[in-house]
């Protein structure tokens, strides 16, 4: 129904405010362009599921950028972060093309399979792709001259990962014996 349809809904990822900023910047010349804030899911409350969490989006805009460029760069913050394997799977967003889910290795049980990633080995960490042209051209960027790439993931489950949380609703217990344990 029209009435249904103009109801507000709760944003599910940020990347409509990552692409305002994009927009905002018409400059036309390469940019980083980073959002970060909360979404809200239809979850089932678990220890690694939860219905608010917040999500880091970020566009990198590079006439040089790549494929390959995406997938290093992602390779490289996340061995950085302490998972050095990765892997990547296609998948499809509707504002990247080609786009890819990106996993790494379970830290809980070295891959071996755990409750934590499913006993696959492992987690799904976020999604990414090569901005599509017509996102570019939406916002008034030339799509013969820029090319870019794309990523979002949810900060509380690097967090989870990094840490070895095993229980991500102790983040929101407000309990400073539990959070004084990770430094920013």
């Amino acid at each position: 129904s029209r009435e249904l349809a103009h109801k507000p809904v709760l944003r599910t990822h940020t990347t409509a405010a990552t692409i305002r900023a994009l927009a905002a910047h018409k400059s036309g010349t390469p940019g980083k362009y980073f959002v970060i804030g909360p979404v809200f899911r239809r979850e089932t409350v678990d220890f690694k599921h939860l219905p608010v969490f917040h999500q880091v989006d970020g566009i990198i805009v590079d006439p040089q950028a790549s494929l390959s460029t995406l997938l290093g760069t992602l390779t490289a913050f996340y061995a950085k972060m302490g998972f050095p394997k990765v892997r990547f799977r296609p998948s499809f967003f509707p504002y990247t093309e080609p786009s890819a889910e990106v996993d790494i290795s379970c830290g809980a049980c070295m891959g071996a399979g755990c409750a934590m990633c499913k006993r696959t080995g492992w987690i799904e960490i976020l999604g990414s792709g090569m901005v599509h042209p017509a996102v570019f051209e939406a916002v008034g960027y030339d799509p013969e001259r820029y090319t870019g790439f794309a990523f979002g993931m949810g900060i509380e489950r690097v967090a989870l990962l990094k840490w070895g949380v095993e229980d991500i609703r102790l983040f929101y217990e407000n309990d400073l014996r539990f959070l004084e344990q990770f430094p920013l």
